[in-house]
């Protein structure tokens, strides 16, 4: 009898052992902080760059808000098998693969496939952390303001950036510009004398460190684990770069855009289609791969909906990075789902720099993704803008906008074709 009451518990305690096994660990819901390691060696100093998401279940599965200063990405596509979980970004081709320890520590790599199979980073994810970056002494100065910095100087990449930062209780957000584009919405903090600004957005890993000294910010940029460069800047409010609409010009002995490519969901789109004559058109230069081209789709988009009854088209001319043309419309599909893109999105071609000035032999080069042309009703060229700066930009954001709705409107407000010549 005591053998078989024996038998009886062992067999029960292994049933629980083998049950406890395979059921999976279930991720504690609300804040987490994730920490990249951006260290290019193991022998390297770490380098850590920090950014914050909230974690939730339902009926559907897990849900990721990542966070970025004023800027939220919904994460949906997360598969958990056993203690694996995987977290696919959106819009960009890129994702987490890691496993569950406990329900408070996720541990694996994050792979960004547009910058090869084998680029990967390791991570650390803690759930119950509410700080980006942990404040461990006041700032030593209030930082608000414009920025004059310089990147990489002394090198022949060296280029100017403007800092435009906003500061509560030591607390930074903001972002820089460049002259072909800003890195949108970083988020830190200036602990004592030290700034760490980051951001993460499924593309760029993106980590700015500084020290304050006197006036000035003295620190080094990092972009995921192959990029690093040394940065300055100091205070200057009177600071400005070249101007975005002189950086990018149309050939000697053209004054208009012609191109022809195939429309994502089939057929062909020319810029001399009846239906565009007589209209005002934006043409947009841009790659699904490219978060400044996000922002940028968004703004067009809105222009669209407002002002396409009144005569405005936009038509997107793609440049994908990958060379498999598949891959690159259903990208593309993808792009234009996520975003409620309305206009056409036109195939172009590989986002080589030397293959778009191929496809678009009407402009001097390619500098920048994104790039706009803007087109009276005539077909003529007036405008082109080179990068584009976005929401993390605050007011010079706000400002564009308001001149973008302005320049629109004087557009439009021009006599189209037929009445010209009938005049």
């Amino acid at each position: 009898m005591r053998t078989t009451y024996a038998i009886a518990l062992l067999t029960l305690f292994s049933w629980n052992c083998a049950s406890s096994e395979h059921r999976p660990i279930v991720a504690r819901s609300g804040s987490w902080r994730m920490s990249l390691d951006l260290r290019s060696t193991p022998e390297a100093p770490q380098v850590v760059l920090p950014f914050l998401f909230d974690l939730t279940a339902d009926s559907a599965g897990l849900h990721m808000t990542v966070h970025n200063g004023e800027e939220t990405i919904q994460v949906d596509d997360i598969v958990q098998r056993k203690d694996s979980v995987f977290i696919r970004m959106p819009l960009f081709d890129s994702e987490f693969k890691g496993v569950l320890r406990n329900d408070s520590t996720y541990v694996g790599h994050w792979y960004n496939y547009l910058k090869g199979t084998d680029y990967r980073i390791p991570f650390v994810a803690n759930a119950g952390i509410h700080d980006r970056i942990p404040s461990i002494s006041p700032p030593m100065a209030d930082i608000s303001g414009n920025w004059e910095c310089h990147f990489a100087n002394g090198t022949p990449d060296a280029y100017p950036a403007l800092g435009i930062f906003r500061s509560v209780r030591g607390r930074i957000t903001g972002t820089f510009g460049t002259e072909t584009g800003d890195y949108r919405f970083l988020d830190g903090a200036l602990s004592g004398d030290s700034l760490q600004l980051s951001a993460f957005d499924g593309s760029h890993a993106f980590l700015f460190t500084a020290k304050l000294r006197n006036d000035s910010l003295i620190g080094r940029f990092y972009s995921g684990i192959h990029g690093q460069e040394p940065w300055v800047g100091v205070r200057n409010t009177a600071f400005k770069l070249g101007d975005p609409d002189s950086l990018t010009h149309l050939k000697e002995g053209h004054d208009m855009v012609e191109f022809r490519f195939p429309n994502i969901d089939g057929g062909e789109v020319s810029s001399s289609d009846a239906r565009f004559k007589g209209r005002v058109m934006m043409v947009q230069v841009m790659g699904s791969w490219c978060p400044n081209c996000m922002d940028e789709t968004i703004l067009l988009d809105e222009m669209y909906a407002d002002y396409h009854d009144k005569g405005l088209d936009v038509i997107a001319l793609a440049f994908e990075r990958t060379t498999d043309p598949y891959k690159a419309v259903h990208a593309l599909k993808e792009y234009r789902d996520r975003l409620n893109v309305r206009y056409d999105i036109l195939y172009a071609g590989t986002s080589s720099k030397e293959v778009a000035s191929e496809r678009l032999p009407f402009l001097d080069h390619i500098m920048s993704y994104p790039t706009c042309i803007f087109i009276d009703r005539l077909g003529k060229v007036r405008r082109i803008r080179t990068g584009f700066y976005g929401p993390g930009t605050g007011e010079h954001y706000e400002n564009y906008k308001r001149n973008l709705r302005a320049f629109l409107e004087q557009l439009l407000a021009e006599a189209p074709v037929i009445a010209r010549k009938a005049a």
